[in-house]
């Protein structure tokens, strides 16, 4: 005999995306600007082998850390956005 999974009746798919003020956009890529240093400094996506591609294999590992790094802020960073907005908005007062 065999079971059957449980079917879900919600909607799948992605969630709605809430509209995003300016100091949030801000505030999410000083974070991915951040992050990518971070990665730079992790030494992620250098390779030092005789398979190394030279200085073009360098720019896209920059362009792959910053593609990490801004996956990395959209499913939530570290946090840092959070406070970046909060300190934007508090120095403009909104």
């Amino acid at each position: 005999m065999t079971d059957s999974l449980p079917v879900s009746t919600q909607a799948s798919g992605p969630r709605p995306i809430a509209p995003r003020s300016d100091f949030r956009v801000a505030a999410e890529r000083l974070e991915a600007s951040f992050l990518a240093e971070m990665l730079r400094s992790a030494g992620v996506g250098e390779q030092e082998n005789t398979m190394s591609g030279g200085i073009g294999e360098s720019q896209f590992a920059s362009f792959h850390r910053e593609a990490l790094a801004r996956e990395m802020v959209a499913r939530g960073g570290i946090g840092l956005a959070d406070i970046f907005e909060a300190s934007l908005k508090e120095k403009t007062n909104e």
